[in-house]
């Protein structure tokens, strides 16, 4: 599973790529999706390399953002009981490692948002307009996302 986060602003954004970004509900800063790997989404992300920070995550990462920015309709949190209640499934944990091994997705939770807002990182960013490789946030980050989303918890 993919983690996406949009790091930049819509500023002198090009048109393709600003509907690529709506497409992938990444339509604010800080904003952070979970999407499979599979083609579609590998390609996409590839348009919006640029603006975002993205890469692999596992399921107590996963957990972590579902218990923290987790949230349903009406701005309540995701808690354990509403999993418990609404699926199979008998904790956020338990939700998330089926959500990674590919058994269940997030639209099998009823009226969760699919966007999580994360805070700006503690200690500030390091570059939102240089790569990973060039010191910066933007690009593929492969599994040290998790060190990016612990700092946006």
């Amino acid at each position: 599973m993919y983690a996406v986060v949009r790091m930049r602003g819509e500023v002198n954004v090009r048109g393709s790529i600003e509907d690529t970004l709506k497409m992938l509900r990444l339509h604010k800063v800080n904003h952070c999706v979970i999407l499979e790997e599979n083609p579609n989404n590998t390609g996409m992300i590839q348009k919006v390399k640029d603006y975002v920070a993205y890469g692999t995550i596992d399921s107590e990462t996963l957990s972590q953002m579902l218990k923290n920015r987790g949230r349903l309709e009406g701005g309540a949190r995701l808690t354990n009981e509403y999993i418990a209640e609404n699926t199979p499934f008998d904790s956020i944990e338990s939700f998330a490692e089926a959500v990674i091994d590919g058994k269940a997705t997030l639209k099998d939770v009823p009226k969760m948002k699919p966007v999580l807002r994360l805070h700006p990182p503690r200690k500030g960013h390091a570059g939102i307009k240089k790569t990973v490789q060039q010191r910066g946030v933007l690009g593929n980050h492969k599994e040290q996302i998790v060190t990016l989303l612990n700092k946006m918890r």
